[in-house]
C-alpha cells in the first residue's frame, strides 16, 4: 500500500495539484479505518488542499455584508460533509460535488442568520442591488457615492434608494456592545448599552404609593393612627398598645388584618 506523501501546508497546495493529489488522499482514505491517525491526516489534508474551492463559492456572496471569515467558515462545513459523502467510483470530478454541497451551507447559513427584522422581498433585493451599485460606483469615484447617484445608476428614484438604505438596517440586528464613541484608550470607549436608559427604582415605589393613597383613605381614623404609628414613626406595637390602652397582641391582630386588607386592594389595583 502506497505511504500518503506528507504536506507541510496543504493549504498552500495550487488548486490543479490539489485535484490530482485530492484523487490520491480520496483512494486511501477509503480503506483507511475511521478514527485512525491516517485516517485524520488524510481527511484534514483533503479539507485544506481544497479550500480554495469554499473561498471561490463565498466570492459569489461578497456583496451580502457579511464577514467574508465567517462565510468561508459556513462553506467549510459544507466541504467537509461533501469530502465525507465523496465516492470515487462515481466517476465525477470532486469539485463538481463540493461546489453545491459549499453554496448550499452558505445560503442556508443567510436564510438562518440574516434579516434581524422582516422586510418586503423587494427590498431584500434591492439591498443586495445596492450593496453592488455602491462597491461599483466607490472604485469609478473614489468615494462613497451619493444617493443621487446610487439613483442614476440604478435607474430608480431617489426615495426608492433611500428606502432601501434604510431597509438594510433591519439586515443584521446591532450588538449593545457596539462602541458609540471613539477615544484614545480602550477605557475611554463606551457601548450603546452603557448609554441606554434604564428604569428608575423609584417608580415602583411612586406607583405603589399612589396605589396605596386612596386604600388608606378607605380605612377608619383608628386605623389610618395605628399604620401610622407602626411604619410612619415606625413604633413597636407593645409602644402602640399602651399609646391606644390595648395589649400588643390585639396590636398585632389588627396590623395583621390592615396589612391584609390593603394587600387586596393593590392586588386589584393592579
Amino acid at each position: 500500500m502506497t505511504e500518503l506523501p506528507w504536506i507541510e501546508d496543504a493549504g498552500k497546495v495550487a488548486p490543479k495539484d490539489a485535484r490530482a493529489m485530492s484523487k490520491l488522499f480520496f483512494d486511501r482514505l477509503q480503506v483507511l479505518e475511521e478514527g485512525t491517525h491516517e485516517y485524520q491526516y488524510a481527511r484534514n489534508t483533503l479539507i485544506e488542499m481544497n479550500v480554495s474551492l469554499v473561498r471561490y463559492a463565498a466570492s459569489r456572496f461578497r456583496n451580502r455584508g457579511d464577514d467574508t471569515e465567517d462565510i468561508i467558515q459556513v462553506g467549510t462545513i459544507g466541504l467537509i460533509k461533501a469530502i465525507d459523502r465523496f465516492d470515487l467510483s462515481r466517476e465525477v470530478e470532486f469539485a463538481t460535488f463540493a461546489v453545491p454541497y459549499i453554496v448550499g451551507e452558505i445560503k442556508r447559513f443567510f436564510r438562518d442568520t440574516t434579516w434581524a427584522v422582516h422586510v418586503p422581498r423587494r427590498l431584500q433585493e434591492l439591498r443586495v442591488d445596492l450593496a453592488k451599485a455602491k462597491e461599483e460606483l466607490s472604485v469609478r469615484l473614489d468615494r462613497d457615492p451619493t444617493v443621487k447617484e446610487l439613483a442614476a445608476h440604478l435607474e430608480l428614484d431617489e426615495e426608492e434608494v433611500v428606502e432601501g438604505l434604510v431597509a438594510s438596517n433591519g439586515y443584521v440586528a446591532g450588538s449593545l456592545d457596539t462602541p458609540t464613541t471613539e477615544g484614545e484608550s480602550s477605557s475611554d470607549h463606551r457601548s450603546l448599552a452603557d448609554v441606554l436608559g434604564e428604569t428608575d427604582p423609584a417608580l415602583e415605589t411612586v406607583d405603589n404609593l399612589q396605589t396605596l393613597a386612596p386604600l388608606l383613605r378607605q380605612l377608619d381614623p383608628r386605623e389610618r393612627e395605628i399604620v401610622n404609628m407602626r411604619f410612619g414613626l415606625e413604633m413597636t406595637q407593645s409602644q402602640i398598645g399602651a399609646e391606644l390602652g390595648v395589649s400588643q397582641m390585639h396590636v398585632s391582630r389588627l396590623l395583621a388584618r390592615i396589612v391584609k386588607q390593603l394587600r387586596a386592594g393593590m392586588c386589584v389595583e393592579v
